[in-house]
């Protein structure tokens, strides 16, 4: 190891790259750098590359000939954007999913702050000096114009666009084309000045909603401990008020210049969140998620983490945002699967939240009517404060749930008489309809009658589903599609046939059925338009939809008040699907929907109907409820030793060759034997239940263990063995530790 001369800094970098190792450099040889603090940016010559890369240590030593090393060309930042706590949070998160650190990081930061020629400084505006030097009073008639010039007077090095008052783009254009302002860039601490330390003013909240019981109990539990790191199950009901917990909480924090982070497994839970928190929430509460534009992404992650937004409201890649002063962490619906991202960085939000409010030392709520088998383990083991909310808030009643055996009934549209009839009474009657059928398109299959040809996909082992709007064959794996065909492919017949129901089929049935009802489907193809989502949504709150029919876009979260009778379509075929996990998510998913139902004074009911009304699991739910069903899959899941009695992670490799993949994995089960780990169990390798996916042959090796730690210690081992050994071009690996989906 050289030691370089005491004037001289190593500078350890990480790279937006897929590799695990850090790299020396030097500092830049321009003079005018700022002061070098772990957290900042730097651009730096990679190989023939010029990338962006994020300053982690400073050091003396280096392993590296000193003559070979190359200095930083520029730093990027005037400051850190990432903190030391930050930086500690994600390099743990990095290491503990076995993922390069240099991904993780970038993965914190907007895809805009990810380029190596863009800067870390936000648009503002400050005064020219012919702003400086004009006199106020002459604006006397230009209100608007005198308020804003005052107010940048007070910020001689100017002030950010967002810092401004909204709707002042027209006096802004104005005081520019007098050549009063100009444009400039200032760092993220412009937004709040010692956002670090400084906490933001005190902050008034009035309660305009009655707590029960239950309610209270658990607000006071977590009021307890806020200054502190303690993880908590909120385990209520579906419209037992967990929503109202939140604010209550958020709002308390608040009033102590904190700052809150709520998590929310999809985009379409956001709008009906958002437009609560502000209306009863008296701080900046800004959104963060993948559909909002580069700009307004970067926008609100730099209002994060300057400290100006007192509440974040995001996906599952908010819970990197830096947030100085983070006070608490709600995670709604925290049983979700999609809060474990599934490919590149592969995390798990609802994880990863418990760990950030340990490091940050504060409170963190897992909210859920649903809870996964390990939260719940973790709050029978007393890991977790358990909070229950066993009952619907206000006047509101849990719905009923009946079974419907449709086999050998006629059906239209998919409905049985029984279902029709009870939609047609309660639209008679001013209520709403929910129907749910979890699968979008218009029919899952196309065949040729007269031959048995079958649309299938070229490029993976799965069926193309039929759309209407435009005609198009669609694979939902890799997303490969083509036009529907006029005849058959093999023998030129014309008697194409769709087989199956998907929502699109589902609605243009209902329209003759229901010829007077307002109709909506919402599933991902009906609101890809920006804003669809909220609009439909606040018709179907407004009472303007009759029929609300969708995928699992409906199923959690959303409060429909008018909502009366719930139609479960179509769920058979998920009763034997072969994961361990599928009974639990159709449990969850039945529960969730059913929940629509009867959320406010008006009863509800749930028609679930099933060719398999004897199967234990749907027995169990109608019986027991989903505690009852979890406490048995629990028991189950103990004798056949499956999380969260152990832990897994899963070794995956796909290639362009059927063999390929395999062998590879044959490889790395021969270097995990060299380890002799007895505590270790390796299952397969074994095909992906889609062996062929995007053209590419998928296999994996499943690695099994009672105990996490050991299981940490073997995979670091393991991975970085992985990574020496020779493999075919074009063959891709990766590791998911704690994996949600075996396919």
């Amino acid at each position: 190891m050289a030691v370089v001369p005491p004037e001289m800094l190593i500078l350890r970098v990480a790279v937006a790259m897929p590799l695990m190792q850090l790299f020396d450099y030097l500092p830049p040889a321009t003079p005018s750098t700022p002061a070098l603090l772990p957290g900042m940016r730097v651009r730096v010559p990679f190989g023939r590359r010029h990338c962006v890369g994020m300053l982690l240590e400073m050091a003396s030593q280096t392993h590296q000939n000193l003559t070979t090393l190359k200095p930083v060309e520029c730093v990027l930042d005037t400051e850190p954007l990432l903190s030391a706590l930050d930086l500690r949070f994600i390099r743990w998160a990095a290491h503990y999913y076995q993922q390069p650190v240099g991904e993780a990081l970038f993965t914190a930061l907007p895809v805009r702050l990810r380029d190596p020629l863009r800067d870390g400084l936000i648009q503002g505006v400050r005064l020219t000096p012919a702003g400086q030097a004009l006199d106020l009073k002459t604006l006397n008639r230009a209100p608007r114009q005198r308020e804003l010039l005052a107010r940048l007077a007070q910020a001689p090095e100017g002030m950010t666009l967002d810092a401004l008052k909204t709707g002042s783009g027209d006096v802004l254009r104005t005081l520019r084309s007098r050549g009063l302002v100009m444009d400039c860039r200032l760092p993220p601490s412009a937004t709040v000045r010692g956002a670090e330390t400084a906490a933001m003013p005190p902050v008034t909240f009035t309660a305009t909603v009655d707590l029960n019981a239950a309610q209270s109990v658990a607000i006071n539990a977590v009021m307890a401990v806020l200054g502190r790191f303690h993880s908590f199950l909120l385990d209520g009901v579906t419209g037992s008020g967990k929503t109202e917990v939140y604010i209550r909480l958020i709002a308390a924090v608040m009033a102590t210049g904190g700052q809150a982070l709520v998590i929310v497994p999809e985009i379409g839970l956001t709008p009906q969140l958002q437009a609560r928190f502000t209306e009863r929430l008296p701080g900046r509460v800004v959104v963060l998620h993948s559909a909002l534009n580069a700009c307004e992404r970067e926008r609100n992650w730099q209002q994060a983490a300057s400290g100006n937004a007192a509440l974040v409201l995001g996906t599952r890649s908010a819970v990197f945002v830096p947030l100085p002063r983070l006070g608490l962490i709600c995670v709604d619906e925290e049983q979700d699967t999609s809060f474990k991202q599934q490919d590149g960085f592969r995390y798990s939000a609802r994880d990863l939240a418990v760990r950030r409010a340990q490091l940050a030392g504060c409170p963190v709520i897992l909210g859920s009517a649903t809870p996964a088998l390990e939260t719940l383990h973790n709050a029978r083991q007393a890991r977790y404060g358990w909070l229950r909310l066993p009952q619907r808030a206000g006047l509101a009643q849990p719905p009923t749930i009946a079974l419907l055996d449709i086999r050998d009934q006629p059906l239209q549209a998919g409905l049985s008489s029984v279902l029709r009839a009870g939609m047609r009474a309660e639209i008679a009657a001013g209520n709403q309809v929910l129907l749910f059928l979890n699968r979008r398109g218009y029919a899952p299959l196309l065949t040729c009658h007269h031959c048995g040809w079958i649309g299938d996909c070229p490029h993976c082992d799965a069926r193309l589903t039929l759309h209407q709007r435009p005609p198009t064959l669609w694979c939902h794996h890799c997303g490969w599609s083509q036009p529907v065909p006029t005849g058959c492919p093999t023998c030129q017949g014309s008697d194409l046939r769709r087989l199956g129901q998907g929502t699109e089929r589902l609605e243009e049935a209902l329209r003759p059925l229901f010829p007077d009802a307002t109709i909506a489907r919402i599933d991902r193809d009906s609101t890809r338009r920006k804003g669809e989502l909220a609009r439909l949504f606040t018709a179907a709150q407004r009472g303007e939809i009759q029929i609300l029919l969708g995928t699992q876009m409906l199923a959690k979260g959303h409060d429909f008040p008018g909502v009366t009778l719930v139609g479960i379509l179509d769920l058979d075929h998920a009763l034997y699907a072969n994961d361990f996990r599928a009974p639990e998510r159709i449990a969850q998913l039945i529960v969730q929907v059913a929940g629509r139902a009867g959320r406010a004074e008006r009863p509800g009911r749930v028609v679930l109907q099933t060719r398999h009304p004897e199967h234990p699991l749907l027995q169990s739910l109608l019986r027991d409820g989903y505690a009852g069903f979890a406490a048995t899959a629990l028991d189950e899941r103990r004798a056949a030793e499956l999380p969260p009695f152990s832990h897994l992670a899963l070794l995956r490799a796909d290639a362009a060759t059927e063999d390929a993949p395999l062998d590879f994995l044959r490889e790395a089960r021969r270097l995990a034997a060299e380890h002799d780990n007895t505590a270790i169990m390796l299952l397969g390798p074994a095909p992906a239940p889609m062996v062929r996916r995007a053209g590419r042959y998928r296999a994996q090796l499943l690695v099994q263990c009672r105990e996490r730690l050991p299981l940490q210690h073997f995979l670091t081992r393991w991975t970085a063995a992985l990574r020496t050994l020779p493999r075919p071009r074009g063959l891709h690996w990766s590791l998911d530790v704690d994996p949600q989906e075996m396919s």
